[in-house]
Order: C-alpha cells, then structure tokens, then sequence
C-alpha cells in the first residue's frame, strides 16, 4: 500500500484514497496472501494424488495459473501507487491493465496448451489407469483421495473469490475482479475432475480426457475474455465498468455535471480508464465569456463526484471535437 505523505494513508499515485477504498485495499491484500498460500497448498494436494488422471493434470495445472492473478494484484497495486513523475507525468496506473493483460495471456496460452494435451490423449484413446492403496488393512481406490483433493481445492477459493468480488468494486480494480471470477468459477474445474474421475472407475476411459478438455476450455475462455478487456483499456477505450459489463456511470455524471453551469451551451466528454482512477478530458461551447476561475471551479465540481474522477481538464471550445460523448449512454 501506498502512503500518500502521512503516515496510515494510501493513495493511487497523488489520488489520496477514501477511507473506504483504503481498507478495501488493506483487506484486498490480506485475501491475496491467504489465496497465494491456500492455493499452495491445493497445487501440492493434487500433485500428490493426480496420478495418470489427465482431467487431474489440468486441474492441477489450472491450480498453477490461479497463483498467477494473486501475484500481478500485489505487484500491480504497488505500482500504482507510485506518485507521477517528469518520466511518468501521468502516474503509474496503467500498471493494472498491464498487468491484467499478462495474467490473461498467460491463462490463454497455457489452456490452449492443455487443450491440445487433452485433445491428444482422447484421440490416442488412453485409458488412465487408477490403482489402490492399503490403509489400515482395507485396500481402497485411489480415485477416492483424487476426488477429497478436489473437494479441497474446490471450497477455498469459491469463498475467497466472493469476499474479493466487493472489494475489486470498491477499488475499480480488474485483475482482483478478473480474480475473484477465476476464483469463484473453480467449483466447475472440481466437479468436472470428480466427473472424470468417477468416469474412470466405472469404465468410461474418455470420460477423463472429456472433463480435461472442457477445464482446459474454460481456461481459454477466460484468456480470451481478459486479453479482449486489457487490450480495451491499454487502447484509451471508453471507461466501463470493473467487470467491464456496460460503460461505467460515472461518464454520465460527468457529462450532467459538465452542462450544470449557465454558461454552458454544449459539452461533451472523454473518459478512459487508467487502471483504478478514470483519466476525464471535459469539452464546453460556452454561450458568454469565461474566465480561468468558472473553468477551474467546474472542474472541481467534477472532481468532487467521485474518487475515480482523476486528473480532470475543462477546455472551452468552439465547436465540440469528434467522438466525444456529447449525450448519455
């Protein structure tokens, strides 16, 4: 976390942060910490257990890339909160969608991968074989401890993407988002690794490299899906949303705002997200002379709407520029 020149403070680069976003950040953190160390722990449980299970394989590499979201927040959200520089006059929040477009390529790549890997093992028709063990004189099949290994991996972070989802919200922040997703969504890898599981057991020898498959596809999904996203915000697209669902609210407010003032004749806005904080250009027709004080004091006005509001210029024009948003989505 930042500290934005006094002590208990964060800040997103100069943006100090409302108490409420600064203990988002904080209990952020913490879930991030206890993800990396609870996934772990599950990548270890499966290796143990997977054996020549292919859809295990992919789970346990799927548990793999879910470390990867974790550490590009921690490393992202620091980034950010590095104040501007003559190097970096607008700050360091491009940081986040950076780092969200490498998590989500390196999501795409690794399940392409395991799509091919899948792919050929059910073309080649191999029967994964599942053994048994000896515990305490009983002899059981080893594809019960397969199925424990899931039911572990699968719980955690389902509760762990949840208490993130509100907080990605508070923060504007997409890679916790695109986290809490991954994370809320692993109960469909599990269960389609039981599948497979139980599959093998009753003599079904496809019904493993099946389940592999559609874990593995839903990998490329989610690639797919965040690199298109990260690509939107790195190409100055118009700001939407945290989950990237519609174009965010906060364009319209500007844009209210921006026509409040009586001297106001047209207005029109450009809004684009720069990871947490919203980079807002505000463009006026004035109808009677303007001076620097109703400039700046408009501006201020839409700073005061919202934390997100970030680096606002009003400039009077003549004549509105084009591909501005000049009426409400």
């Amino acid at each position: 976390m930042s500290r934005g020149g006094r002590e208990g403070r964060a800040s997103f680069g100069a943006t100090e942060l409302p108490a409420e976003q600064a203990d988002a950040l904080r209990r952020a953190r913490r879930l991030e910490w206890v993800s990396l160390a609870y996934l772990s722990t599950g990548i270890v449980v499966v290796f143990l257990v997977m054996g020549s299970s292919q859809a295990m394989k992919v789970a346990w590499v799927e548990d793999l890339l879910s470390l990867v979201p974790p550490v590009v927040f921690l490393v992202s959200s620091r980034l950010a909160g590095r104040p501007p520089s003559p190097e970096h006059p607008y700050g360091h929040h491009r940081a986040v969608a950076s780092a969200h477009l490498v998590a989500a390529a390196a999501l795409f790549a690794m399940g392409v991968f395991m799509v091919l890997d899948s792919g050929m093992g059910l073309v080649k028709a191999e029967h994964p074989p599942i053994g048994t063990f000896h515990l305490v004189g009983q002899t059981i099949w080893a594809g019960w401890l397969m199925i424990a290994a899931m039911v572990y991996t699968g719980i955690g972070p389902v509760i762990l993407g949840h208490l993130k989802k509100p907080l990605s919200q508070a923060l504007h922040d997409k890679v916790l988002y695109a986290d809490s997703e991954m994370n809320a969504a692993d109960w469909r890898t599990a269960a389609a690794a039981i599948v497979g599981i139980l599959g093998i057991g009753i003599g079904w020898w496809w019904a493993d490299a099946v389940a592999a498959l559609l874990i593995a596809a839903s990998v490329v999904g989610d690639g797919v899906k965040g690199i298109g996203n990260a690509l939107r915000d790195l190409m100055d697209g118009e700001a939407r949303t945290h989950d990237d669902r519609e174009v965010h609210p906060l364009v319209n407010a500007v844009l209210t705002a921006a026509r409040g003032p009586a001297w106001v004749g047209e207005a029109g806005v450009r809004v684009r997200d720069q990871g947490h904080l919203l980079h807002t250009e505000v463009f006026v027709v004035p109808t009677a002379p303007v001076d620097v004080a109703d400039l700046e004091a408009l501006a201020a006005s839409i700073r005061d709407l919202d934390w997100k509001l970030h680096d606002v210029a009003v400039v009077p024009v003549t004549r509105l520029p084009d591909a501005v948003r000049s009426t409400p989505v």
